[in-house]
């Protein structure tokens, strides 16, 4: 008997789930079958040609989560129209630089960014596109595109630089949605919340996994408590969150989803008290944490079995983003051995690869001797105080840790003697008694070498952060200059303390 082929690219994955006609998409608004959503797709497409899309050039689009968004997503990737989305709260130039790379004519944007969307099109020589209700068509989408053929086109988070293009393939996209799809045991017939933007690749990422299995998906525009005790009406199965919305949803007693079997969370680790409480409230349910890129995802996890040895007993594990997924080959490059270096991947579901296979993701990271991979910052977020290496996650990780603090971070700011010092910004778990600056530096004398310990503090109600939960050091890095050249040095809005243990 001969076995049958798994399908190549994601589109002919998709048009397996057309041919059952399963339960496809749900949103407030409404919901629809992969088969209804292929009508509204092909309908987009209609209104594409009739705007002057040109097929085979990526179509820049601002978009929220609306379900003319995904009809525009999906027809882009069952047609020669590849999407190119992006978030409508970028300011016009950072949309212009994303924009003016990309062979296109037109600008595809939702009526509330028409503006915008004007802006950056004469900035760039293009004209813009407004979208309204798509209305589906009979117009025959033929599912069984080239392997090579461009799926999507998304953008990096631009959290450390200028957002890069990541074109993916629909054979790229089928690989990892199935690697996925594994990882979290994501089936037919499951429901998978996700509560990131759609020009992301945890939100439209999201959707197309979903779609390509047969699962049904949830995408939310927005996050509160009340949305997600409204989601149990739709029996939800899997669900991503970032740990700041399960601390939100903990603290409202509102965690709990009865349908509930898998939930994961991303962009920063757990708290272990979290996730301790997380597992408690959360009966039976399965905790993971998966690391990956824009470029190519997932890359490690941290899954059910891990969370619950860390809570029984080893907490450190949560400071790691597990271990390599299957088919995902991990090295670490460096100057000298033993110290942090760059994490570098190889697997078929990367996007982005050398000649050679590899990723260099740019995150610098160490891999212990059981497997588990923990990141300690990004290439360009390195702080050199005093000729000494200091990578910030690892400070972050030991403040967070403090029973008064609920987040940290840490960033570099120039000094005359040292090259660089270390701000720490905090926010407390009460606003109203701060932990005390001399206790602080204690406990992290304690767990860091005092080359890491930071010499100025400031306490602030929240972090900045992208939309999908990372936070925005560039930000923070140009308040804490702000402050020094406002006085000719690094005062720290809240207190300083005095340099410990730095090597000259």
């Amino acid at each position: 008997m001969t076995k049958t082929s798994e399908p190549r690219t994601w589109a002919s994955m998709f048009a397996a789930q057309v041919a059952a006609d399963v339960p496809a998409v749900a949103l407030e608004s409404g919901s629809w079958t992969s088969r209804d959503l292929l009508g509204l797709a092909a309908g987009a497409v209609d209104w594409l040609d009739s705007c002057g899309a040109v097929a085979g050039r990526p179509i820049p689009a601002l978009l929220t989560t609306t379900a003319e968004a995904i009809a525009l997503a999906v027809a882009g990737a069952a047609s020669r129209h590849p999407l190119a989305p992006l978030n409508p709260r970028l300011t016009a130039g950072e949309l212009a630089a994303c924009i003016a790379p990309l062979d296109a004519p037109l600008i595809v944007a939702e009526p509330a960014s028409a503006d915008v969307a004007g802006k950056v099109a004469a900035a760039t020589g293009r004209r813009v596109a407004v979208i309204g209700e798509l209305a589906p068509s009979r117009r025959r989408l033929h599912l069984d595109p080239p392997d090579d053929a461009v799926a999507v086109v998304l953008h990096t988070s631009g959290t450390t630089g200028v957002p890069k293009a990541v074109a993916i393939s629909q054979r790229k996209l089928a690989l990892r949605t199935r690697r996925q799809g594994a990882v979290m045991q994501l089936r037919p017939g499951a429901s998978y919340v996700s509560f990131s933007p759609l020009p992301h690749i945890a939100g439209l990422g999201s959707l197309f996994i979903a779609l390509g299995l047969g699962a049904m998906a949830i995408p939310c525009p927005a996050f509160s408590t009340e949305v997600w005790r409204g989601l149990a009406r739709m029996r939800p199965t899997h669900a991503l969150l970032v740990p700041a919305m399960i601390e939100t949803l903990l603290a409202e007693g509102a965690l709990g989803q009865p349908s509930l079997e898998v939930l994961v969370y991303g962009s920063t680790v757990i708290r272990p008290a979290t996730a301790a409480a997380a597992l408690t409230a959360l009966a039976g349910v399965e905790l993971l944490n998966m690391y990956g890129q824009t470029e190519g995802s997932p890359i490690s996890a941290l899954d059910g079995n891990d969370h619950r040895l860390a809570v029984e007993s080893r907490p450190e594990l949560l400071m790691t983003v597990g271990r390599a997924v299957e088919g995902v080959e991990l090295r670490i490059e460096r100057a000298d051995p033993g110290d942090p270096g760059e994490i570098c991947v190889r697997a078929e579901h990367m996007f982005r690869t050398d000649p050679d296979g590899w990723l260099r993701t740019g995150d610098i990271g160490v891999i212990d001797p059981e497997g588990y991979l923990r990141l300690v910052g990004r290439k360009g977020d390195l702080i050199i105080r005093g000729g000494e290496n200091v990578y910030p996650l690892e400070v972050e990780h030991v403040l967070a840790d403090h029973p008064e603090v609920r987040e940290a971070a840490v960033v570099g700011v120039p000094d005359d003697r040292l090259g660089q010092t270390i701000r720490a910004f905090l926010v407390p778990i009460d606003p109203a008694q701060p932990p005390d600056p001399s206790d602080l530096r204690s406990y992290a004398r304690e767990r860091l070498a005092g080359f890491k310990v930071p010499s100025s503090w400031e306490i602030v109600e929240s972090l900045p952060r992208s939309p999908v939960g990372k936070v925005l050091r560039r930000e923070l890095e140009a308040r804490a200059a702000s402050d020094r050249e406002s006085d000719g040095r690094d005062r720290g809005a809240a207190w300083s303390t005095p340099s410990d243990g730095t090597r000259l």
